[in-house]
Formats: structure tokens, C-alpha cells, sequence
């Protein structure tokens, strides 16, 4: 059976100004390498629709969904926090990045798809409850998560976050969420600068040191992540694709490679398999330099749709 890829054109309208490295190429850049290399025959392709308040409150409070909103641009850029902006597209692109995560949240426990890649910006994992910050302006993932439990009954979620920065926005809205089991590897002393105390029993943070590099990311994984999912049993998995933790990308420097986003995806797919029909749904993150971006999620991606 085929996987989805869920993207949208408006999520390329979202800019921040020159140079910000959260910049529209990203997207590109991905379904450009997924592209060639074949990934895409696996894949179905769907527009991102919008997400809808109701949606979007599940995760977020309203009034800081309807603040957000005002404060949508109708020209030039305006600023939510020191790097994070928002102009005329952005409130567009956002609710498509967090609509992608609740479409694929209905196709996958639909069992319409397996699993399902969200090709979106701007990305999610920052975004508190009441705040957008580092680059994020709605929790694409929260509110797929959110939609998984409320409105289709799912009784146990895991979210694995593997970006280099800790996602303390999804953080913020699962902490002490008994139905949610959330494992976060992360490089110390980066942005946002916490995680290294987890913030209730449902969280699995793991900070490791600057140049840990590719044996303590996975041995991290083997020995933290991995015991706690199986005893938690999820029933669905969500990924926060960050790939900034990769040798090439200067935002952080643990020194992954493009094998450890395969091995680590391999493992989750395990776990996914055996406790959860193997359905995972996948939300790019972070990942700031091209080409180590697109190939890395090229091999996250080709174990998701089991083109290995």
C-alpha cells in the first residue's frame, strides 16, 4: 500500500526575510531529491487543507489562535518574537502545515494510508500553547495528535522528536498527558535551552553533549526511547522531523548522518509494527542547509514507505 505525502504550494509563500534559514527553498529541496530518487512512485500526494479553529484549539487556547490571526500582516513583515515573522502568507502556511498533520492523522488511522510524510512549513515543535517562537507559529504535530485522541478515539500516542533542538513547545501542551508518551533526543545548551528536566512522567528528554555524534545518538535511542516505547505500547506514532542534527547543518552539532535518520526510523517502524499496525505520521521540522536537508529526509523517508 502506498504512503501519503501531504504538502501545499502556499507553504513556500511563508518568508522571513533574507537569509533567514528558514527559508521556502526547503521544501524544494526535499520533493526535488525525493523526486529523483524515485521516492515519490510510493507515495500518494494530497493538498494540505486548512486546519480549522476547532482543530487548532485543541492544542492551542483560542485566544492565543485569535491574537495570532489579528496579527497577520497585510503587507511586509511582523514580528512575534526575535526570530520569528510572520507576512501576508504566513497565517496561510501555517494553518496548512498543521491541516497536513490532521489529514494525515485521517488517513492513516482510516487505514487509507500506513504512514504519511507532511512536507510542510512553517514547522511546529517550538509553538507552545499560547506562543509561537523558534520559527513556529501553530504545533503542526500537537494538533495532529490532539485530533488522533479527541476525535478518533486513540487511547495511546507516542510523538519522537529527533530534532537537534528540544521541542519544548510539544512539551508544554503534553506535559502530564497520561495518553501521550513523548521521547526527545536534543543537543544541550542549544535553543530553547530546556529539556534537560522533563516536565512529567510522560517524558522522555535525553540532551546530549556538542560532537556526540552517530554511537551516542544511537545507543540514546537503544537504551532510553526504545524500552519506554515498548512498555507504552502505541497504538500511533508521530515523528517532529528535525534533520538540523546533521554534521553538514551549522544550527547544531551533534554529527549525525544520513544512516542514523535511517536507523532511527527503522527502530520507530518496529515499534510501530508491533504495537500499532505500523501506522507513523511524519511532520518536518528543522534541517537548515539543503542538501544534507534532502537527503537526510530522503532516508528517513524511503524506510517509512518501506522502499528499502
Amino acid at each position: 500500500m502506498l504512503s501519503a505525502y501531504i504538502t501545499h504550494s502556499d507553504c513556500a509563500r511563508h518568508e522571513m526575510g533574507p537569509q533567514h534559514p528558514e527559508c521556502p527553498e526547503r521544501l524544494g529541496a526535499i520533493n526535488d531529491h525525493l523526486l529523483v530518487k524515485g521516492l515519490l512512485d510510493y507515495m500518494v500526494p494530497y493538498d494540505a487543507p486548512l486546519a480549522t479553529l476547532e482543530q487548532l484549539s485543541q492544542a492551542h487556547a483560542s485566544l492565543y489562535v485569535s491574537e495570532l490571526m489579528a496579527a497577520s500582516p497585510t503587507e511586509g513583515l511582523h514580528p512575534v518574537d526575535p526570530d520569528t515573522y510572520m507576512n501576508p502568507h504566513t497565517l496561510t502556511a501555517a494553518l496548512r502545515a498543521a491541516g497536513a498533520a490532521v489529514q494525515a492523522t485521517d488517513l492513516v488511522v482510516s487505514g487509507s494510508v500506513p504512514t504519511a510524510f507532511c512536507c510542510v512549513r512553517p514547522p511546529g515543535h517550538h509553538a507552545e500553547r499560547s506562543a509561537a517562537m523558534g520559527f513556529c507559529f501553530f504545533n503542526n504535530v500537537a494538533v495532529g495528535i490532539r485530533h488522533a485522541l479527541n476525535v478518533h478515539g486513540i487511547q495511546r500516542v507516542a510523538l519522537i522528536d529527533f530534532d537537534v533542538h528540544h521541542g519544548n513547545g510539544s512539551e508544554d501542551i503534553f506535559q502530564g498527558d497520561e495518553r501521550v508518551l513523548m521521547c526527545s533526543i536534543f543537543e544541550k545548551g542549544l535553543y530553547p535551552f530546556n529539556g534537560d528536566e522533563a516536565t512529567g512522567p510522560n517524558m522522555v528528554n535525553v540532551g546530549l553533549p556538542t560532537r556526540s555524534g552517530s554511537d551516542a545518538f544511537r545507543e540514546a535511542v537503544t537504551e532510553h526511547w526504545l524500552p519506554a516505547l515498548d512498555a507504552f505500547a502505541p497504538e500511533l506514532i508521530y515523528i517532529s522531523a528535525g534533520f538540523d542534527a546533521h554534521r553538514e547543518d551549522d544550527m547544531g552539532n551533534l554529527g549525525l548522518v544520513e544512516a542514523d535518520y535511517a536507523w532511527v526510523t527503522q527502530q520507530l517502524l518496529k515499534i510501530a509494527q508491533k504495537h500499532g499496525k505500523g501506522r507513523i505520521i511524519s511532520c518536518l521540522e528543522g534541517g537548515y542547509v539543503l542538501s544534507p536537508l534532502a537527503r537526510s529526509a530522503a532516508a528517513h523517508v524511503r524506510v517509512l514507505i518501506g522502499a528499502d
